[in-house]
């Protein structure tokens, strides 16, 4: 039995239909400007010079300072850090606050610095001196009101890998005027 032209034709139309409503659908491509739900880093610059590296690494304390990131922090200091309080009195120790070592650096953040909420603070770096695999700075930083000026000895040592961290920070170093 053969069927009817028009019957053909009604079949066609009908797996025609058939077809295009089974059809898979494809995924669109995400749009140009769609956020995507976990931003991509922008990596740190390679800085040109070992100065440069050193700067960047204050920078860097100081956003974390204000960011309390004391991930970040920890990833600034090498693991037999120093941060000395000279007290305004760089000739006599006897009166300065010490910390040594990583964990007690990072407590030192958690427990004194990050309380008093800083929300600013700069360095001003006054000068840079770099011997081999040892820098030293000496700034005057901002932490919102306070100003130490000339106040603050920073030394950096140089990775096995060529980058740098920050070995000790000595702070207070400006006597209070008379």
């Amino acid at each position: 039995m053969r069927a009817s032209p028009r019957a053909t034709r009604l079949f066609v139309v009908v797996l025609a239909l058939l077809l295009v409503s089974c059809r898979s659908t494809t995924a669109t491509p995400p749009q140009a400007n769609a956020i995507s739900p976990t931003p991509v880093q922008t990596p740190t610059a390679q800085p040109a010079s070992d100065e440069e590296a050193i700067r960047q690494l204050i920078l860097a304390e100081s956003e974390a300072v204000v960011q309390q990131d004391i991930d970040r922090l920890a990833q600034l200091w090498v693991e037999k850090a120093l941060v000395r309080d000279a007290n305004h009195t760089p000739d006599d120790d006897s009166d300065d606050a010490v910390w040594r070592g990583l964990d007690a650096v990072l407590d030192r953040y958690m427990t004194i610095v990050f309380p008093g909420n800083p929300q600013f603070a700069a360095p001003e770096i006054i000068q840079i001196i770099i011997e081999g695999d040892v820098a030293l700075v000496r700034s005057t930083t901002r932490i919102g009101q306070e100003v130490s000026p000339a106040g603050d000895r920073w030394e950096f040592e140089r990775q096995r890998d060529g980058g740098w961290r920050i070995r000790s920070l000595i702070y207070n170093l400006e006597p209070i005027a008379p």
